[in-house]
């Protein structure tokens, strides 16, 4: 064989199942047609950070400096230098992914994949970028291609990359739109919501659904929607698109809602209406790789129905998160190494970069109750929070749900101040199985913004300290 373990895709799940193989030992190869560090790094997660910051910079010295006792004189932006910055990012990360590689003896195959027929697992064939073709053989395989975002041709959603944009449009626009719609209001829609709007465009959101932000606790999803709009951007939820149209030099977004037909008209669009694997011309047909509704099926070790191969992240199933992705690439890798590991059943949080943020792990209440379980729920605002006062983000809160009957700590739920930041800390509780016992003796220190998870712990058993 040439290799132990092959992956296909250098995304977040990519290359760190790569570089966990190498440490384990097996020889290890990766396959990749685009740039290292895939999507997330170079046109996700990390860049849209960036744009992010840079937008919550602004928009706190327009808006809120005379709040802190400052005065600036005259703000403004340069919008191609906001974008150059967030590239310049991506760029130093992946330049950092090519780095690991190299530290790890990971050979690159710069190319495209494609799997065919072989023992121990599908022998990969590699259309290489350079010109012509390798083909590879290994013990395991690790199908790690990630996915894009998904568009709807028959009502117009589909980006041109002009005026209608998917997130990669939206990274490096060529000017400021004015005005933008942006349809779905999922973590990335409403990301490049706040963006935008942090620097004085007009958003509108478009929701199919009865609210935003839907796999979210519904308080959460309430609360999000109040402090955007105090922000500026405006919502229709429970309306659906019916076509999409290009006129002079903007867009129009037809609607039905609530049984009425409305047209909406902006400068640009964004569609952000969920996720689709990249599954198309890898071979999984020829193989018989069991697939559903668009997605690779895998058991608890990542391991699809074909001997030896895996398949990991974006691909395989939801949630979409970088740090699933990175997660299952390691126990993947490790499983292929036969380390004997129980099957993946860690919380998984999720983490949306708004202003106010939002971090959730676990169970809604809703899903909770739905589970049959008795629950105990509490909640503790920012705003009698010491830190939060201090630091003029009062907006938000932290809310818990306990199983009532065992004490289990089953979700938590957050919106505020760089609550993205803390959600690890229920996430490590729910992963350990903490009960309220553990998280009531847990010492938070103060003054930070975490003692309102130690509060609204409390607050679930009637016991809260400062409301």
């Amino acid at each position: 064989m040439d290799f132990d373990l092959i992956v296909i895709g250098s995304g977040p799940g990519g290359y760190t199942a790569a570089i966990r193989g190498a440490q384990l030992g097996l020889k290890t190869a990766i396959v990749e047609r685009a740039e290292l560090g895939g999507i997330c790094l170079n046109w996700g997660c990390i860049p849209t950070k960036a744009l992010l910051k840079s937008g919550e910079v602004f928009e706190t010295m327009s808006t809120h400096a005379v709040d802190y006792g400052l005065s600036v004189d005259k703000t403004g932006f340069d919008f191609p230098k906001v974008i150059e910055r967030s590239r310049k990012v991506a760029k130093q990360l992946n330049s950092g992914v090519g780095f690991l590689m190299k530290k790890n003896r990971i050979e690159v195959l710069a190319g495209t994949a494609r799997l065919e027929t072989g023992d121990p697992a599908p022998k990969v064939v590699v259309a290489l970028t350079a010109g012509g073709s390798r083909t590879v053989q290994a013990g395991a395989v690790i199908l790690a291609t990630g996915g894009r975002a998904k568009t709807l041709p028959a009502i117009g959603l589909v980006a041109d990359g002009d005026r209608v944009w998917t997130y990669r449009e939206a990274m490096t626009p060529p000017a400021f739109p004015k005005t933008l719609l942006v349809v779905g209001s999922g973590a990335i829609g409403l990301e490049f919501a706040s963006f935008y709007r942090s620097l004085g465009s007009e958003v509108t959101v478009i929701e199919a659904l009865g609210r935003i932000l839907p796999v979210e606790d519904e308080e959460i999803s309430a609360a999000a929607q109040k402090a955007l709009e105090k922000r500026g951007l405006k919502f229709r939820t429970g309306a659906k698109v019916t076509g999409l149209s290009k006129d002079g030099d903007g867009v129009s977004i037809a609607l039905e809602a609530k049984d009425k037909a409305e047209t909406l008209q902006a400068e640009r669009a964004i569609i952000a209406v969920g996720v689709q694997a990249n599954i198309e011309a890898i071979g999984l047909e020829d193989l018989g790789v069991k697939v559903d509704r668009g997605f690779v099926v895998t058991d608890g070790h990542c391991l699809t129905n074909v001997k030896g191969l895996y398949a990991i992240g974006d691909i395989a199933s939801a949630p979409w998160l970088a740090h699933k992705a990175s997660h299952e690439g390691v126990h993947a890798a490790e499983h292929i190494a036969g380390k004997d590991a129980p099957p993946l059943k860690a919380p998984i949080p999720g983490c949306t970069y708004t202003n106010p943020q939002i971090a959730s792990v676990g169970l809604t209440e809703a899903q909770a109750k739905k589970d049959g379980r008795k629950i105990k729920v509490g909640r503790f605002p920012f705003r009698a929070n010491g830190k939060a006062i201090a630091s003029g983000e009062t907006e938000g809160f932290v809310k818990t749900v306990f199983d009532a009957e065992t004490g289990e700590l089953v979700g938590a739920h957050m919106i505020g101040g760089e609550v993205t930041e803390m959600i690890q800390g229920f996430a490590l509780a729910m992963t350990l199985e903490a009960t309220e016992a553990e998280l009531f003796a847990t010492v938070f220190p103060h003054p930070t913004m975490s003692e309102a998870m130690h509060e609204a712990s409390l607050d679930a058993y009637a016991m809260v300290l400062n409301t």
